[in-house]
């Protein structure tokens, strides 16, 4: 696949992840771009989720609409305990966490230093 077409692919499962988030309620979205950063995906996307049944089922619900759409099945990791949940669709790393364990880790500041984005609602 060419550049352009791996960027559209990584674009379009970007705006169904966000969607999908969106849909189920998650909190505080933020979406980092990697490109040039590292090779682990081409964005990162973060955001909350009220309590551990929300965390999980936001992560259970993206995982299936991920693999509907895309065809894709999606790396999941911690989502049996829903503190913290990664998704791992490839070109679109996902974590979801519960509001104590995103503030703990402030995964965000590691990736773009002490000038996160804002959380988008």
């Amino acid at each position: 696949m060419s550049v352009a077409g791996e960027m559209t692919t990584s674009d379009a499962l970007l705006a169904t992840i966000l969607k999908s988030l969106e849909d189920d309620k998650a909190e505080d979205i933020v979406q980092i771009n990697l490109r040039g950063k590292t090779e682990i995906g081409d964005y990162m996307v973060i955001c909350t989720g009220r309590s551990t049944r929300q965390v999980s089922a936001i992560s259970e619900k993206l995982a299936q609409r991920v693999k509907d759409e895309f065809g894709r099945t999606p790396k999941v990791e911690g989502k049996d305990i829903g503190d913290w949940v990664l998704i791992d669709t490839g070109d679109v790393i996902v974590h979801v966490f519960r509001p104590e364990v995103r503030e703990f880790y402030q995964l965000e500041k590691m990736w773009v230093g002490g000038d996160a984005p804002a959380p988008q609602n």
